[in-house]
């Protein structure tokens, strides 16, 4: 490699870093739009992983995970932890994309690395600390839920309503901590779910590797699957809270699988309807704001399986 390409990549590896610590930081830093900032932190990764190779890539996310965390003071461990999670999306959907996998292998087995990944790090924090995982995150929402309380009470407010909100803050906190494997993956699905739509149009553009995934308009999950919400809507009207809770955690997971199906049914409709930008923006908040929204295109992607908005399944000869 010559002087003048060496620098070439020495440049962009440095705009890599400097993107992705940016977004990394904005991420932790902002406490309303953090989440939301999160989900773009893959994407700097991804695309100098193709651009660069596999080791530049690695390097971008250690070295932002290690900038960020150095600067987060309290809770480095915690945030490097984080920023890793995150950004090794940017990692593995690259390999996953060489190997021309389905659209559905390829969401599952980068969400499975990145959940697996997820696990033995707490593992290994649980083996050398005297706190488990399980604990600070009882501990933080308890505290969180004591501040909310305390807020309430500036207004003061009743006895009677004070008690009220309590108890259903006492079980909020007993519910969140129970079903906290399933929002962990139905997190991680999203994530590399957003990275994924988002990638496309940048590599295509520069002439980067992007699998020919086919219309994702028309996605629809795999029919099995159906199966599995039943079956875990069914464990909901058992007895056994154990079961009960099993039941819920599949049922959740299972609404973010269908909920992808439901959008790929509104974006079928809206380039088929040819729908404005400004118009299918406006709908898509309102899907991401509004909770009837949200159900509704939940509900959209599971009764297709029998209804077939799109009409787009083959007819069985």
């Amino acid at each position: 490699m010559s002087h003048i390409a060496h620098r070439h990549v020495h440049r962009d590896f440095l705009i890599g870093v400097a993107i992705t610590t940016l977004i990394a930081l904005a991420a932790v830093s902002l406490s309303l739009l953090g989440p939301v900032l999160s989900l773009f932190m893959p994407l700097p990764i991804l695309f100098y992983r193709l651009k660069l190779g596999r080791l530049f890539g690695l390097l971008i996310l250690a070295a932002v995970s290690l900038i960020v965390a150095s600067l987060a003071g309290r809770g480095a461990l915690g945030t490097a932890a984080f920023l890793f999670e995150v950004g090794l999306v940017g990692l593995v959907l690259p390999e996953l994309f060489e190997m021309k996998l389905t659209v559905e292998k390829t969401v599952g087995m980068t969400a499975g690395v990145v959940l697996v990944t997820g696990a033995v790090m707490l593992g290994l924090y649980g083996a050398v600390s005297t706190t488990s995982p399980w604990a600070l995150a009882a501990d933080y929402l308890e505290k969180s839920a004591g501040l909310a309380l305390d807020i309430y009470r500036q207004m003061e407010p009743s006895e009677q309503e004070i008690g009220i909100l309590a108890a259903s803050l006492e079980g909020i906190v007993y519910l969140v901590l129970r079903v906290t494997p399933a929002l962990l993956i139905v997190g991680t699905l999203f994530l590399v779910w957003s990275n994924l739509l988002l990638a496309r149009p940048l590599l295509r553009n520069k002439q980067l590797l992007y699998p020919d995934f086919g219309p994702l308009a028309e996605w629809r999950a795999p029919e099995p699957l159906v199966w599995v919400a039943i079956g875990s809507g069914c464990l909901l009207l058992v007895g056994h809270e154990s079961l009960k809770i099993i039941g819920l955690n599949g049922l959740i997971v299972m609404m973010m699988v269908y909920f992808f199906q439901g959008i790929a049914i509104v974006s079928f409709y809206f380039k088929k309807k040819q729908f404005p930008k400004l118009w299918r923006a406006v709908l898509y908040s309102l899907i991401a704001m509004q909770q009837l929204f949200l159900l509704a295109v939940i509900a959209l992607g599971f009764f297709d399986m029998w209804v077939d908005f799109r009409r787009t399944r083959k007819v069985e000869s």
